[in-house]
């Protein structure tokens, strides 16, 4: 998850070119719009137009008033999260990413500076928290059918707090340092931030490492999902729309290994640059500009996914939710269920 401009390693490896309150350094070349920078260019533009028109819809789609249903079902909901955060996505990330690399230097000031920084950071935080808060609603909804989906709204209010936490730390580490010579020049990064590289490391290492770890674990937790198949016989005979929640959880698990195979690729460049600066001498420039725009092309798959979903969903003839007295009934009958079982069990201790 990157900081800088489209690279893992944010702004580090042109830290040797600034020297910093305005001294020059001696044989820096300066970045320039290569063919690469180019055809990333391009690329951006086309994801940014067909992940703002997917997200929109999505979201319109969500959002809109149901006849049938006073409230949007917890699907729904989940899903004009992660729409509202693919489109901080694609409409603060894929524009700064593309201006900054027409321009080369930063031309918009020291306030927009910190300000984009900390917005792109968040967006993709956002992203890939409300990944996970989706698969874990999803994997409560199918093991817990019947309890309240009170828990989800929280996960939503924390996935959103902690992205803002974890990006916050840009408006303060991210400035506009001047490159003083003949040709001036500007360029956003966090030259004179650290004191030590090791404090720099350790900064691009610990919060998207921990975002990253949160996503893998959530991915563990599917694969060893399975309920008791006594449990699902019961719950069949309970909800009889269980196919359409086993769908859904299905599509949490999409989303988060599309999240997940879209940006492992370039955040473990970003680990390689981390462990071993000259890298940079290794691998060819347009590697970078490949992996970073498979990890924006996780924004635009989303809608595409759920749009499949609700379509399959549209077919089994309803939405997957029950109406508000059958769950209370069936709350109830499940409680009286369980406290016959327990019951059951007190009386065969006594009798053993």
């Amino acid at each position: 998850m990157c900081a800088g401009n489209g690279t893992p390693w944010g702004s580090a490896a042109v830290e040797e070119v600034w020297g910093g309150s305005g001294v020059e350094m001696e044989d820096s070349e300066l970045p320039t719009f290569s063919a690469a920078a180019k055809v990333r260019v391009g690329v951006t533009i086309v994801l940014f137009f067909s992940s703002a028109g997917g997200n929109l819809a999505v979201l319109w789609s969500v959002t809109r008033p149901q006849p049938s249903q006073l409230s949007p079902s917890p699907v729904r909901r989940l899903f004009a999260h992660l729409a509202a955060a693919d489109l901080l996505v694609t409409f603060v990330v894929t524009p700064l990413d593309a201006t900054w690399n027409i321009t080369v230097q930063w031309l918009a000031g020291d306030i927009a500076c910190r300000t984009l920084i900390f917005l792109k950071l968040m967006a993709i935080y956002a992203a890939a928290f409300l990944t996970m808060v989706i698969g874990l609603d999803r994997q409560a909804a199918v093991l817990h059918p019947l309890r309240p989906r009170s828990a989800g709204r929280k996960l939503l209010g924390a996935a959103w707090g902690l992205s803002f936490l974890l990006a916050l730390p840009q408006l303060f580490l991210f400035h506009t340092v001047r490159r003083a010579g003949p040709v001036s020049f500007t360029q956003c990064i966090t030259k004179g931030s650290f004191k030590a590289r090791w404090q720099e490391t350790t900064y691009n290492l610990f919060s998207p490492s921990a975002a990253f770890f949160c996503l893998v674990l959530n991915l563990s937790i599917f694969s060893k999902f399975p309920a008791p198949a006594g449990e699902f016989a019961l719950r069949r005979s309970l909800d009889n729309r269980s196919h359409v929640c086993l769908r859904a959880l299905q599509l949490a698990l999409l989303v988060l290994l599309t999240f997940i195979l879209c940006w492992t690729p370039y955040y473990l460049l970003g680990l390689w640059y981390w462990f071993s600066p000259t890298m940079l001498t290794e691998i060819p420039p347009s590697l970078s500009h490949i992996l970073f725009l498979f990890g924006l092309l996780s924004a635009p798959l989303d809608p595409l996914l759920y749009g499949a979903f609700a379509l399959d969903s549209s077919r089994e003839g309803g939405s997957g939710r029950m109406p508000r007295k059958e769950i209370q009934a069936l709350r109830q009958l499940q409680v009286q269920t369980n406290v016959a079982g327990r019951r059951a069990g007190e009386t065969k201790e006594t009798f053993l």
